[in-house]
């Protein structure tokens, strides 16, 4: 993201654009966060082989968050009123709370007791508080474009791979004894909602 986005600043001449700065310094920092936190605690899930489709297919659809540095730099975004900037400022750090701690809390959780069911904690509010962190990471930045077709990717990327992903993680949990009465008190994907 951070290349990309100053290659377009450059080809855009966006240099004094604010809200291009705003996002890369949110995007950017998020990268790099990622990229740091892959290394100390990383999510066996990204560390597996995938097949070079799956591989493209993802590289192709992380991509196409690229919509939103576009749209500020080329003039196609809306104009955020200062207060919606400091919102979308607030979502992607509670966001990246939320995300980051729920998965250090998964990493610590599994070394520590192998085997058994995480339900405490950021767990026992709900099943996937690593997916709600990056819902209000990446609402916050597609919200910065202040267009449409940001949050309609974010939405398609939602049904298409995250509820599914978390949809076959219940099915895989479900062995444990304890799983039917955590589902029960636990919401799937949004705190207290859903």
């Amino acid at each position: 993201m951070i290349p990309v986005t100053l290659v377009l600043i450059a080809a855009y001449d966006a240099w004094s654009t604010s809200l291009i700065w705003v996002y890369l310094g949110l995007h950017g920092t998020y990268t790099l966060c990622w990229l740091m936190k892959s290394r100390l605690f990383p999510d066996r899930t990204w560390e597996q082989y995938v097949s070079a489709q799956r591989g493209l297919y993802t590289f192709f659809g992380v991509s196409l968050y690229l919509v939103v540095p576009w749209l500020i730099v080329s003039g196609n975004s809306g104009t955020p009123e200062p207060w919606f900037v400091g919102l979308c400022v607030a979502l992607t750090v509670f966001g990246v709370f939320w995300h980051f701690a729920a998965d250090m809390q998964k990493t610590t959780s599994l070394q520590l007791r192998p085997g058994v069911l995480i339900t405490d904690g950021l767990w026992g509010i709900v099943r996937n508080p690593n997916y709600f962190g990056e819902l209000l990471i990446y609402l916050g930045f597609t919200l910065l474009a202040v267009h449409w077709a940001p949050p309609l990717i974010l939405l398609y990327v939602t049904v298409t791979e995250w509820v599914p992903n978390m949809r076959r993680k219940d099915r895989s949990l479900s062995r444990y004894a304890e799983f039917a009465e955590y589902e029960r008190r636990t919401k799937l994907f949004i705190p207290y909602v859903w």
